[in-house]
C-alpha cells in the first residue's frame, strides 16, 4: 500500500506544480463549449450549456487519463521505473499506483470544470447528483487510465506514445457525441461511433449531469442520452455496463502487460527508428 500511495501522491504533486497546464485545462474546455454550443440550441434541449459542458467534462476526464499515461512512458525511458522495480515493491502495486494517480488527476480536472460550470449553466436539484457525477468520473478515469497504461507498456518512446495517443483521442472524442450530436454525423461515421466506448461514457455521464433518469427510452434517444442501434436502444444503464466491462478488460490487460514488460528495452531516443512497438 505504501508503494501505491507514494506513486499516487507523486502524480498529484506533479499535477499541482504544473500551474500552466492546470490553467489551460480549464480554459480550453470552455472554448469548446462556446464554439460548439450553438449546435445544441434546438427545441428538445432545455439547457444547451449544461448539455455541452457535460460532454466536455467527460471528454476531459477521458483525454487526461490517456495523457497522464505518458508520464509512465517518461518514467520508463528515464530509468525511474527501473529504480522502483529493483526495490521490494511489487510490480502490480506500481501499476495500481500509476492507474490511481492518472484516474485521480483526471477526475480532479473534471471536477474543476464542473465547479466552474455551476456558475454558467449546470444546476443540480438533488444532493445525490454530485455524488453520482463524481463516481461516474472516477469510473471513466479508471477505465481509460487502464487503456492508457496498456498503450504505454506497448511502446518504447514518448514520441511514439504521443502519436498513438493523438490517433486514439481525436476520433474517439469527436465521434462520441460529446461535441457533435450523433444524429448530425454521416451514416458511416455514426456506425463507427457505435463501436466507440466514449459514445456510451458520454451518454451515461450526460444523463446523470442533466438528471434525466426518469425519461422514457424514446425521450432518452431524442435527447441523445441513449443510443438507438437499428431499433435496439442502448440505455444509459446499459452504457454503464458496457463501460464497466471494457474497464475490467483493460485493467486486467494493463496490469498483466505492465508486469511482463521488459523496461530495459525502453528507448531514450525519441527518434529511434526501432522505438515503435515492442
Amino acid at each position: 500500500m505504501n508503494t501505491v500511495f507514494t506513486l499516487w501522491k507523486r502524480g498529484l504533486k506533479a499535477f499541482v506544480r504544473n500551474r500552466t497546464g492546470v490553467i489551460f485545462s480549464l480554459i480550453f474546455p470552455f472554448f469548446f463549449v462556446y464554439v460548439f454550443g450553438a449546435i445544441f440550441k434546438n427545441q428538445f434541449i432545455e439547457n444547451p450549456i449544461a448539455y455541452m459542458l457535460s460532454g466536455v467534462i467527460i471528454s476531459t476526464v477521458f483525454e487526461s487519463s490517456l495523457t497522464l499515461a505518458s508520464s509512465t512512458v517518461d518514467d520508463m525511458v528515464s530509468g525511474f521505473m527501473k529504480e522502483i522495480l529493483v526495490s521490494p515493491a511489487k510490480r502490480i502495486a506500481v501499476a495500481a499506483g500509476q492507474l490511481l494517480s492518472a484516474a485521480t488527476v483526471a477526475t480532479v480536472q473534471g471536477l474543476m470544470i464542473l465547479a466552474l460550470g455551476l456558475f454558467v449553466g449546470i444546476k443540480f436539484t438533488t444532493w445525490t447528483t454530485p455524488i453520482f457525477v463524481l463516481c461516474a468520473m472516477i469510473c471513466v478515469g479508471l477505465v481509460f487510465s487502464g487503456v492508457g497504461l496498456f498503450l504505454a507498456t506497448m511502446v518504447r518512446s514518448g514520441q511514439t506514445f504521443q502519436i498513438i495517443k493523438t490517433a486514439v483521442t481525436l476520433p474517439l472524442t469527436f465521434l462520441s457525441g460529446a461535441y457533435i450530436p450523433l444524429d448530425m454525423l454521416p451514416h458511416t461515421l455514426k456506425v463507427i461511433a457505435y463501436f466507440n466506448p466514449m459514445t456510451y461514457a458520454t451518454a451515461f455521464f450526460r444523463m446523470i449531469v442533466l438528471e434525466k433518469t426518469d425519461l422514457s427510452n424514446a425521450q432518452l434517444v431524442r435527447e441523445g442520452l441513449a443510443i438507438d442501434i437499428n431499433g435496439f436502444v442502448v440505455t444509459p444503464f446499459l452504457s454503464f455496463v458496457i463501460i464497466a466491462a471494457i474497464g475490467i478488460v483493460f485493467l486486467i490487460l494493463s496490469a498483466h502487460s505492465f508486469v511482463k514488460t521488459d523496461f530495459s528495452r525502453m528507448s531514450r531516443s525519441a527518434t529511434d527508428a526501432n522505438a515503435i512497438w515492442g
